[in-house]
């Protein structure tokens, strides 16, 4: 298995690449703001060919440049049909175009995702998890025979995503820590939007969202 990352633009949103092996085909997850030169640059050197994009949700830090790289390869997009729209709309994302004069479009060819798909592209089999609360339709993507989970924005170390976006729900992510991650094995690999890596084990036990949103928690007020 081979996994390839790093840290994209401005917002310094994690790009992956996934695959079997060097000289292989390969997933890329989330290419944000001026990616397009990092993913060239890990694709040459682990001699890599893209098939697809998939994206954890619609946000334009996450989504910045899906269109130039899936244009560039051919290449479809995925992405769950409740964030479609902000593919082509970046005041979807954050309601208020404070980004002037920016204009995105979709790829020629955008795929919808479904909760509890397994895609399998590149040699992988990645299952689809809908995971809404930081938007409707964000989701994360497991490989669950390496018990590796990309988590977006739903997860990070020593903390969740933001909910007072556009879509963003607090009791909404809390149900999707609840049913998505804490069933996970304690060493399931956590590889989230933004930040280090982590693991379940370790946000079971030090993320108080976790805390919160475990069965029998006391409820508490949202952020």
């Amino acid at each position: 298995m081979l996994i390839a990352g790093f840290p994209a633009g401005a917002f310094q949103t994690n790009c992956y690449l996934v695959a079997p092996g060097p000289g292989q085909e390969c997933v890329i997850v989330d290419p944000g703001q001026d990616a397009v030169e990092g993913v060239d640059e890990l694709l040459r050197e682990h001699r890599l060919k893209p098939v697809a994009v998939v994206l954890t949700h619609g946000h334009l830090d996450h989504v910045w440049s899906v269109a130039p790289v899936c244009g560039a390869r051919g290449i479809p997009a995925w992405i769950h049909p409740d964030d479609r729209e902000m593919l082509s709309d970046p005041t979807k994302s954050i309601g208020t175009p404070i980004f002037g004069d920016l204009t995105l479009s979709e790829p020629d060819d955008v795929r919808e995702l479904t909760d509890g798909a397994v895609l399998k592209l590149a040699g992988l089999e990645l299952t689809v998890d809908h995971t809404p609360g930081h938007t409707r339709g964000s989701v994360s993507f497991r490989l669950p025979g390496e018990k590796i989970m990309f988590s977006g924005d739903l997860l990070f170390a020593g903390s969740i995503g933001r909910t007072d976006l556009p879509g963003g729900d607090y009791p909404t992510i809390l149900d999707s820590l609840a049913t998505k991650v804490l069933p996970l094995p304690d060493e399931t690999v956590v590889l989230p939007g933004h930040g280090p890596q982590t693991t379940v084990g370790r946000e079971r036990a030090t993320n108080p969202f976790l805390r919160e949103a475990a069965p029998g928690a006391a409820p508490k007020k949202g952020i």
